[in-house]
């Protein structure tokens, strides 16, 4: 049976009362209104589980307790707490944003949603949310949990064109309550969260069962047509290690790509190819293929060949510089490196 409609004069109370009620209130962000914490949990969040987060969030703010101690940080140091997190970019953002936020507001958070959303990495839902939350400024969010409750709520369909995103964010901000605008902004990500999801809504569980038309589901109609076959990437890892020192070698990848930025076992198309550059920083002593890990991305398999290889540098093989160089092994996995590198290495 289809719902009359939601009425909107009463959405944002009914909201409320229900966040306070079956929402989530124990999430560690939500200890007080520190901006510094509420903006790492919300670059975390962004295309990650909340379980995920919840394992990363304690050891980040245990080694960077406040923006200054983020800013002052070197960026190794950054993405090697970021590493098995992903998206990189993310990581790049939060410290450039802090060193911002001590360079332009003398290590003060802006109160205001537009200062926020001027800084590195904050664009308009995630400022809105530090403004809410911190300083309980009246502005509207919209990430994809609320996308979501709105479309199915409001018969909106969302959509990546001008006019969707326009008719979205009008419909966010003519909702937003006079009061109580962290419990209704909190209410809106817990209901997309836990009860409102993409597949499979526990309809049953939520404040506006009995007049919401969810059966014209707008986010259902406007879903994409289903995505093609991932893509499966082989690469050979060059593990040279130098069992004299001892050192591996590792390169820092570029900025853009898959572990943009990270420090990383050199990658190859084939053996050969990585043959070839182990042949270049040393005299080869032994090789040794490992078994093949298997590590999915978001669009990608990739599908590692750890190829261990033991020489002897030649005298002009490099030392550690900005792009390439040898490390002892513990200052190795005090770096930047993706998840399945830095589990190998720690393994050996």
């Amino acid at each position: 049976m289809t719902g009359r409609g939601i009425d909107p004069a009463s959405f944002a109370a009914r909201l409320v009362r229900w966040q306070r009620d079956q929402g989530r209130h124990d999430l560690p962000w939500q200890q007080g209104r520190d901006p510094y914490r509420v903006w790492v949990s919300e670059i975390m969040l962004q295309q990650t589980r909340v379980d995920t987060v919840l394992r990363y969030y304690p050891r980040f703010l245990q080694r960077f307790p406040d923006v200054r101690a983020l800013a002052a940080a070197a960026l190794d140091e950054v993405l090697e707490q970021w590493s098995g997190l992903g998206y990189y970019r993310r990581a790049r953002n939060l410290h450039a944003c802090a060193r911002q936020v001590c360079l332009l507001h003398g290590g003060h958070f802006p109160r205001t949603r537009q200062e926020l959303e001027a800084l590195a990495g904050i664009g308009r839902s995630t400022a809105a949310a530090i403004a809410v939350f911190c300083f309980e400024q009246r502005e509207a969010i919209l990430d994809a949990n609320v996308q979501r409750v709105l479309g199915r709520a409001f018969g909106l369909r969302p959509g990546s064109d001008a006019a969707s995103r326009k008719a979205m964010w009008d419909c966010a901000e003519s909702l937003l309550p006079r009061q109580d605008l962290p419990a209704y902004t909190q209410g809106l990500m817990d209901l997309g969260a836990t009860v409102c999801k993409p597949t499979r809504p526990d309809c049953l569980l939520c404040p506006f069962a009995a007049d919401c038309p969810r059966e014209l589901d707008p986010v259902r109609a406007a879903r994409a047509p289903a995505p093609a076959a991932r893509r499966s990437l082989p690469w050979v890892l060059l593990w040279a290690r130098d069992p004299a020192r001892p050192a591996i070698w590792l390169q820092r990848r570029d900025a853009h790509g898959i572990w943009p930025g990270l420090w990383c076992l050199p990658q190859h198309d084939d053996e050969s190819r990585a043959l070839a550059q182990a042949r270049a920083l040393g005299g080869v002593l032994h090789c040794v293929r490992h078994d093949p890990v298997l590590h999915r991305l978001t669009h990608v398999d990739l599908l590692l060949h750890p190829m261990e290889v033991v020489l002897r540098p030649h005298a002009l093989a490099a030392d550690a510089g900005d792009g390439a160089g040898w490390f002892d092994p513990a200052r190795a996995l005090r770096l930047g490196l993706p998840a399945p590198v830095r589990k190998l290495l720690q393994r050996a």
